[in-house]
């Protein structure tokens, strides 16, 4: 299980560097993918199990009570793009959208430093 969050904190720094770089690439994949269906359960699919798996290994990390508030909120937030359901999740993505050209750069340096911190806090 920690090789998952390892696994995941790995994807979420290279997604951030990405966004760092070029943030282009991500946005307009996800602004050409916001209104197809997948995109809103792999977002709600995706915090669900990483909520989980942050709980359950909490315990096994330098940083036990950051880790377990943290998989407290990702699974509130998959819990909250479900009940705000497609509609709403698809005005979320325009808005978050409108404003990554502002602060999109802002956002992959948040990300890079989130993948770090997981990928620190089990190694």
């Amino acid at each position: 299980m920690i090789s998952l969050i390892i696994i995941f904190g790995a994807l979420i720094l290279i997604a951030g560097l990405i966004i760092l770089i070029s943030p282009e690439i991500i946005l307009d994949y996800l602004k050409n993918n916001q209104d197809k269906p997948w995109l809103h359960i792999l977002a709600v699919t995706v915090r669900l199990i990483l909520g989980i798996v942050l709980i359950s290994q909490a315990a096994q990390s330098k940083y036990p009570l950051i880790i377990e508030i943290l998989g407290w909120l990702s699974i509130v937030a998959a819990v909250v793009l479900t009940v705000v359901g497609r509609k709403g999740f698809h005005r979320l993505m325009a808005w978050a959208l409108s404003i990554a050209k502002s602060y999109g750069r802002v956002g992959g340096l948040i990300a890079t430093a989130f993948g770090l911190f997981l990928i620190h806090a089990f190694v």
